[in-house]
């Protein structure tokens, strides 16, 4: 018999290769197979309920890198509840209505909006959504997240169209919603009002003017001095078209002006920013006449630079002096802060732009023009009539269209809102009640609840919920009340909301229906629909409220940084006017995807990183892994370099779990396992260990901060198991006999351990722990999935904090010991550690008397052949070749040729080697092996 076949060598079939890209396929379809996430809702169903509510998706394309870290986010929350012993339900959602879709559908139809049948638009768009939908769904399948695939919620179905009816319904018999006139972002490109959450900023160069305008009123009683011909107000534009819409000039009350004397006339600034303007201006030559507070030009008019018309001199507290002359250009219709001083001093609220960003009557002589046309024409008309004082440029953040991306414009329309300020304190105090991670979003959240004042709800477009409202075409009055409503809602509930274009009015409202202000029959119906963000802020009442195995209010909303301004506040908003409280009970925010250099992804940057592509490549948990590790408080950078680096910590993992499956291939935990109070310190002390890696593990998944449980499991598979227990019990394992008490009681540590830390990375590495635990199947039939498993609590017998101390200097001493012998193996003085003693001095009795009652453990610790340990300063010359130590600087370790010769069984250098004379070649502990267990 060769020795080598009495040898407990590893055995199993867990590949060292994980070959995730093809294997990964094969565990999806075998939870597919099996119905395992059917079944996991199952065993959960009468649990208390955890339910992290799905932000939903666009339905407008290929999953990109954010929505693919968003998703396997969300994963993570319900796997790790479900396994805790929560009924943990995730409901995968789209966003289905919408200007993308519209927008892309009539590109591909080649048709305008005005050319095409509104039905048909819809069913082209319902085909383009639902598509994208089939495709997003195959693709979050494959990042391995687990949810109700087959019956996901979308915002286009009749259901949630009807609920959200209802929650208009609502809101409108509170008085939450109105039609007004109001300033409203508009793209004149796709033709429709925006919302806040679709406007992005970009820079773009602006042209800048000065312009002055007479006072036509004196100025002798603010300024005696001054003459009565020559005064004008000094204003400062980006925006040159909107001068004629001009209807006042704003001073801030509290702030000192000046009259200054120029060849220009006199000049009405800030007294601040003279100095400035005039440089600007390049005017030299100049005197101030006097000095005066603003409130005391209230009610002074001055003549439009362009037309016959007045504008008045009015206060607001919005002047200020970062930029400009301290006098601001007020064109009611188009600014949020002009039209609300203009509210204030009854101006007149109007637009000069039509759809299309022209030029309409209002614009005067300038109509017909688009507002880019206009800049120039205005300027022009400004210089030719004497009023312009200088043209500039000026680069500066701008509101840009979140679907063309092109500038947007304020202009003031008739649209629908919702009166946030009627419901804002409320809302305001649901968000103290809210628990934000990281707790820097409740500030964010609280300040743009508490600024807002309004909502527009309506867009001019077709693919969308259509606004439940109808207008009297005799007297002309809206019809707005719970019969109409109640009747779209029930047409929508049976036919969807493609009947409301299909349908007349009458045919829409109860039969014989007449108007409650006149009596008349005839109607037309609201031709805007609603804002896609009313959509899904609906989904709390559409879904969570809905469906049985969900519950409102959800335990968490999770998505990026920008929903706060999105939906997280959308559904706020909603369901604080519908139902009094926040549809949430946590809201975690996530930071944007960026480059190794932190750089937002652009196609242009060539920085785009395809979750499809890492997948291919590495496989979905090596993806799985990368969002466990990063913190999503701040950014989060992908690169290359970053994923190589997750693919070797992920070796690390798996190669711990394949090595602890090896050395379990004959253990039977029925028959095997060795009692607590049998295993050895070693094996006590590894114990321990994993069970405060369970505490912190649990601690870190209960907090979200799933960076740090990542790093936890990698350091304890690379530190505490592959670099120290593994490494010291591979001799036992091996050479021992294989029933041995002594290798059982290391089997049963490995198998308490592989059988919990399988659990901990399931939520993360799904697919890994999946496989490793169909392998643990084959030592003990259990749970068929390892996500039916129960999670791991701590077990507080095996905490042994007396035992972690006494360990605590050897580990530091091993440490030592193990750099001691890297030297010595690169100075060629030893090869393996088995052919090396150790000898440790030390001038410590404490020290001494520490390392003596490890006395005969140290050969395991240290992995090396013999040891010895000497109270004093050793032999002379020892403290030139000695190591001193760092960890423990109280010893010194010589690293010497361990005596005897090689033992070809445990290649441990042994002087007992040649003592057994049957077997010469084998040392005295091997030979024992032998002769007990191997010889017929």
């Amino acid at each position: 018999m060769e020795y080598k076949d009495t040898l407990n060598l590893p055995k199993t079939k867990f590949k060292m290769k994980a070959n995730l890209a093809q294997e990964e396929p094969k565990l999806l379809e075998f939870w597919e197979e099996q119905e395992t996430y059917k079944k996991v809702l199952e065993k959960k169903k009468n649990l208390k309920k955890y339910i992290l509510h799905d932000g939903p998706p666009y339905a407008n394309g290929k999953i990109h890198i954010g929505t693919a870290y968003n998703k396997i986010l969300k994963d993570i929350i319900p796997k790790y509840k479900s396994m805790k012993g929560y009924n943990s339900c995730y409901v995968p959602g789209w966003d289905t209505h919408g200007l993308p879709i519209e927008f892309q559908v009539t590109k591909d139809m080649k048709v305008g909006l005005s050319e095409v049948d509104p039905v048909e638009l819809r069913k082209k768009c319902t085909e383009y959504a639902k598509y994208y939908i089939n495709v997003q769904r195959e693709e979050f399948k494959r990042l391995g997240v687990m949810g109700e695939w087959e019956n996901p919620y979308l915002t286009l179905n009749p259901a949630y169209e009807a609920e959200q009816i209802e929650i208009f319904k609502k809101m409108f018999s509170k008085g939450y919603i109105y039609k007004g006139l109001k300033p409203v972002y508009w793209c004149a490109h796709c033709e429709t009002a925006l919302a806040a959450a679709e406007i992005e900023y970009h820079n773009k160069e602006s042209s800048s003017i000065y312009v002055k305008f007479l006072v036509k009123d004196s100025l002798k009683k603010v300024f005696p001095e001054s003459t009565e011909e020559k005064n004008f107000v000094l204003i400062w534009t980006t925006t040159p078209w909107t001068i004629p819409g001009n209807m006042a000039v704003a001073l801030h009350p509290d702030i000192e002006y000046s009259l200054v004397e120029t060849e220009e006339g006199n000049l009405l600034l800030a007294s601040a920013l003279v100095e400035k303007v005039m440089k600007e201006i390049k005017i030299v030559d100049y005197k101030i006449i006097g000095k005066a507070k603003g409130k005391l030009f209230e009610g002074l008019k001055c003549k439009h630079p362009i037309f016959d018309r007045d504008s008045l001199m009015i206060l607001g507290d919005h002047v200020l002096l970062d930029e400009g002359s301290g006098c601001v250009h007020t064109a009611p219709g188009h600014g949020q802060e002009d039209y609300e001083i203009g509210i204030k001093y009854k101006i007149p609220i109007f637009t000069t732009l039509d759809n299309q960003g022209k030029f309409n009557q209002e614009g005067g002589k300038f109509k017909g023009l688009t507002y880019k046309e206009g800049n120039i024409a205005v300027i022009e008309e400004l210089n030719k009539n004497g009023a312009l004082l200088k043209v500039g440029k000026i680069m500066h953040s701008y509101p840009h269209c979140w679907r063309c991306k092109k500038p947007v414009v304020f202009r003031a329309t008739e649209q629908w809102f919702v009166n946030i300020e009627a419901f804002r304190d409320l809302a305001l105090k649901e968000i103290e009640r809210v628990q934000f991670v990281p707790a820097w979003g409740k500030e964010k959240m609280y300040g743009m609840v508490e600024s807002r004042t309004d909502w527009c709800i309506s867009r001019q477009r077709v693919w969308g919920v259509p606004l439940p409202v109808f207008y009297c075409k005799g007297c002309g009055e809206i019809i707005v009340n719970e019969e109409t409503i109640n009747s779209v809602k029930k047409l929508f509930l049976e036919k969807g909301s493609d009947s409301w274009f299909a349908l007349s009015a009458q045919e829409i409202l109860p039969k014989d229906y007449q108007c409650p202000h006149c009596q008349g029959k005839d109607f037309e119906k609201e031709k805007d629909i609603m804002d896609v963000w009313f959509d899904s802020g609906c989904s709390h009442a559409a879904v969570l409220k809905k469906r049985e195995e969900l519950h409102w209010p959800a335990e968490m909303y999770l998505e990026g940084t920008d929903q706060h301004r999105g939906w997280f506040q959308t559904s706020l908003l909603t369901s604080v006017a519908a139902f009094g409280k926040a549809p949430y009970k946590t809201v975690l925010t996530h930071g944007f995807i960026v480059d190794a250099e932190g750089r937002k992804m652009s196609k242009s940057i060539g920085n785009v990183i395809a979750p499809q592509e890492i997948i291919e490549k590495y496989g979905a948990d090596i993806l799985r892994l990368w969002v466990a590790s990063s913190d999503y408080r701040t950014d989060i950078r992908i690169s290359s370099k970053i994923l190589d680096q997750l693919v070797e910590i992920y070796r690390r993992v798996r190669n711990t779990a394949r090595f602890i499956l090896g050395n379990l291939s004959d253990f039977n935990p029925d028959t095997d396992v060795v009692s607590y109070d049998k295993l050895n310190e070693l094996d006590r002390l590894v114990l321990s260990n994993f069970q405060n890696l369970v505490k912190r593990v649990n601690e870190s998944y209960d907090k979200f901060e799933f960076h740090s449980l990542y790093h936890e499991i990698h350091n304890f598979c690379a530190v505490d198991l592959s670099s120290f227990y593994l490494d010291i019990i591979k001799d036992r394992l091996y050479t021992a006999f294989a029933d041995s008490e002594e290798r059982r009681a290391a089997q049963t540590v490995l198998y308490q351990i592989i059988n919990d830390l399988v659990k901990l990375i399931a939520p993360v590495l799904s697919f890994t722990a999946e496989e490793i635990w169909q392998y643990l199947r084959e030592i003990e039939k259990s749970e068929e999935s390892v996500f039916l498993a129960s999670w791991p609590e701590v077990n507080e017998n095996y905490m042994d904090r007396n035992l972690e101390k006494k360990w605590d200097n050897i580990l530091k001493i091993r440490k030592d010991v193990l750099k001691a012998l890297e030297i010595k193996r690169g100075e060629g003085f030893i090869g393996n550690s088995l052919e090396a003693q150790v000898n440790i001095y030390t001038e410590d009795k404490e020290i001494y008397d520490y390392l003596i009652s490890f006395k005969d453990q140290l050969e395991t610790i240290f992995i090396v052949s013999k040891t010895d340990i000497v109270r004093g300063k050793g032999e002379k010359g020892l403290s030139s070749d000695a190591y001193t130590g760092v960890e423990f600087p109280d010893i010194k370790v010589l690293i010497t040729r361990a005596p005897g010769k090689k033992c070809e069984r445990c290649w441990c250098d042994s002087e007992t080697v040649g003592g057994d004379q049957k077997y010469p070649t084998i040392c005295e502990k091997c030979a024992k092996v032998m002769h007990e267990h191997f010889e017929e």
